[in-house]
């Protein structure tokens, strides 16, 4: 589970999440022993105590202690700036609030005990600890700390800053994660200044105990004392955090720069050579994504991830890409393909009944939208777990009915769902954006089943009240495919409207549930496990930042419960995950927009990067590094 909130940020920050949030920096210090390297995950140290450098629920660790990631190289130099762009604006550089708009990058130097890669997709590794000690129930977790980890003032990390941490998420988190994490460990001791112990609550599941303890960020209790400051307020400054970088200079709503911390206490480990390469990291902010391209092709910045096909298709052509100084590159994206939908309100009682939805939903004509609009670029998400055997498939399997059955027995799910082919998008024409009339009719046909009559100016009234829908924006990039599809629901009735509002409006309607639709990225693991709680909890749908429709759905706390607590080998997972997609999808509560198999990068020849790139992230910032003689050579000609 993840205690900051979703957030806006600059492009290339999925692939620094996942090398830093989900897959950091992660090492043990020290010659690897022979004994070591040939156990490969553990070592252990009594019958029931296991002490390792890293932990994984599944099979083998990919690495032994003090190895190098196979993905980076190691000699690569180090100097230069990674520069790149945002859109919008920001006026904070706290993550974890709701209070204010954080910066790109604001957790740019947070670090935590343990931390996972970019080609290990179930391993997690000690980073701030050397080692973890556990018994096999997982009852408990020690980590024992390395002695030369310093915060960025210098100041020596000990366990009572771990300790002060987790404290800190609970009493000051977003709501969604104090709900669970306040129930999660019945104590934390620190044991000396280097050793901390978390006792787990039975309300944890196991499999993911170690990693959670693992993988809270580390903040200076002094330094937070010293300062007043809050997780639940906006910061002017970023928290006081271990990392390798520190904030130089903003401008806020126009540019952010972040520096190299010369005295980084994990500059010489093993598994950190070839990473952390450039002196500074700067973010120009743009209000539209238009004017940040032209920036670009001008040289402002030098690396840009493009998320617009038609752009990528038709808009670099320009001297800098003609004349070689700039490359293109469309990299296969091997991490779990994200769910970028459209999520209905259902606190609001038109959209509590799934015919309603799903007649809405019905008039999205995806396959124009992608042919017309984006080159046919995208791909219309059927899962939560696109890419992945966690997809749901065709009709359940025997394993899937056996999870299902109590939950329709119960009345909690429709029988239909043991027998029905997994719920997909509708097909529609893609020569035209109107639906077909066999579509329209089988729409109308829900909204009448619903009781929503057509009156004589074809407009749909329930109880004498209109069926109106809107729509709230605040990046016009989409505007070309929303507006379409209000045009489309015009054909059933509905009457569709699209406000455009600024990032903090966006940010408190969304919060406070003034919308019937609004975007939400659906972003998950290989290994879902308690941030599903998050997304789609009941416990958490009066006031989160990630369950945005606020579902509230018994059968779908228990299908979490059984992913996160009834599982103990991968294929349990898979199935569990299954039937947890399947359930997912069949409700109804979103309209899926699209996903990218790909991920579209240019950048001017100044970034240089392995051949051979890791399955799960890009990693620009993570281990790309500066080519200075390439970049004489592009000032020379006037690249930028």
């Amino acid at each position: 589970m993840t205690p900051s909130r979703p957030r806006s940020a600059i492009t290339v920050a999925r692939s620094h999440d996942r090398a830093r949030s989900l897959a950091m920096q992660a090492l043990l210090t020290g010659a690897a022993t022979l004994a070591l390297a040939a156990a490969a995950f553990a070592q252990e140290a009594g019958d029931d105590v296991i002490t390792s450098h890293g932990y994984t629920n599944f099979g083998e660790l990919k690495y032994g202690p003090g190895e190098v990631l196979d993905y980076v190289n190691p000699d690569a130099p180090k100097g230069g700036e990674f520069s790149t762009w945002s859109l919008g604006n920001f006026d904070s550089f706290n993550p974890y609030a709701r209070a204010g708009v954080p910066a790109a990058l604001a957790d740019i130097g947070t670090e935590r005990l343990m931390t996972g890669t970019l080609d290990d997709p179930y391993g997690t590794y000690c980073f701030l600890c050397e080692t973890v000690e556990y018994d096999k129930d997982r009852t408990y977790a020690t980590f024992h700390l390395r002695d030369d980890v310093t915060f960025q003032n210098g100041e020596p990390v000990t366990a009572e800053d771990v300790k002060f941490t987790h404290e800190l998420l609970v009493e000051q988190g977003i709501p969604e994660y104090r709900t669970s994490a306040a129930q999660f460990y019945d104590s934390i001791d620190v044991i000396d200044d280097h050793t901390v112990r978390f006792n787990f609550s039975d309300y944890m599941p196991k499999n993911v105990r170690v990693q959670q303890a693992g993988g809270t960020p580390v903040f200076s209790k002094d330094w937070f004392e010293d300062t007043g400051a809050r997780l639940d307020k906006s910061a002017t400054e970023p928290f006081m955090t271990t990392g390798p970088y520190v904030l130089d200079s903003v401008e806020y709503n126009r540019q952010v720069v972040y520096a190299k911390d010369p005295d980084y206490w994990g500059a010489d480990l093993p598994l950190n050579q070839g990473r952390n390469n450039f002196d500074t990291v700067r973010i120009e902010y743009f209000a539209d994504s238009s004017a940040a391209l032209e920036a670009f092709k001008a040289g402002e910045y030098l690396y840009r991830e493009e998320t617009d096909p038609a752009d990528w298709n038709t808009a670099y052509n320009f001297r800098a890409l003609d004349n070689g100084y700039v490359t293109r590159e469309e990299i296969e994206d091997g991490s779990v393909g994200q769910r970028f939908s459209w999520v209905f309100n259902l606190d609001k009682e038109k959209w509590q009944d799934r015919r309603v939805r799903e007649a809405i939903a019905m008039m999205f004509n995806f396959d124009w939208s992608n042919d017309t609009l984006y080159y046919g670029a995208y791909r219309q998400p059927a899962s939560f777990w696109n890419n992945t055997d966690l997809a749901a498939d065709g009709k359940p399997s025997a394993a899937e009915i056996e999870i299902l059955q109590p939950l329709v027995d119960e009345g909690l799910l429709d029988p239909e769902i043991l027998t029905e082919e997994a719920a997909t998008p509708v097909d529609h024409d893609a020569e035209t954006n109107r639906p077909s009339r066999r579509i329209i009719r089988a729409a109308a046909a829900l909204l009448d089943d619903a009781g929503w009559e057509t009156g004589e100016d074809g407009v749909r009234r329930k109880d004498g009240e209109p069926l109106t829908l809107t729509f709230i924006q605040f990046n016009p990039q989409y505007d070309k495919v929303i507006t379409p599809f209000l045009s489309n629901l015009g054909q059933i009735g509905v009457q569709g409207n699209l406000e455009r509002v600024d990032t903090a409006q966006y940010v408190q309607r969304r919060r406070e549930g003034n919308f019937d639709l609004t975007n939400n990225v659906f972003a998950f693991g290989f290994e879902p496990s308690t941030g599903l709680k998050q997304w789609f909890g009941s416990e958490n749908a009066d006031d989160s930042s990630r369950n945005v429709m606020r579902l509230r759905n018994e059968a779908v706390d228990r299908l979490i419960d059984v992913v996160t607590t009834e599982v103990d080998t991968l294929d349990e997972l898979t199935t569990a995950t299954n039937a947890l997609d399947r359930t997912l999808r069949r409700i109804a509560f979103d309209i899926p927009f699209q996903y990218n198999p790909f991920t579209w990068v240019a950048y001017y020849n100044t970034y240089d990067h392995p051949e051979d790139l890791p399955p799960l992230g890009v990693g620009a910032l993570d281990f790309w590094w500066w080519d200075e003689d390439a970049a004489q050579d592009l000032r020379a000609a006037g690249a930028f």
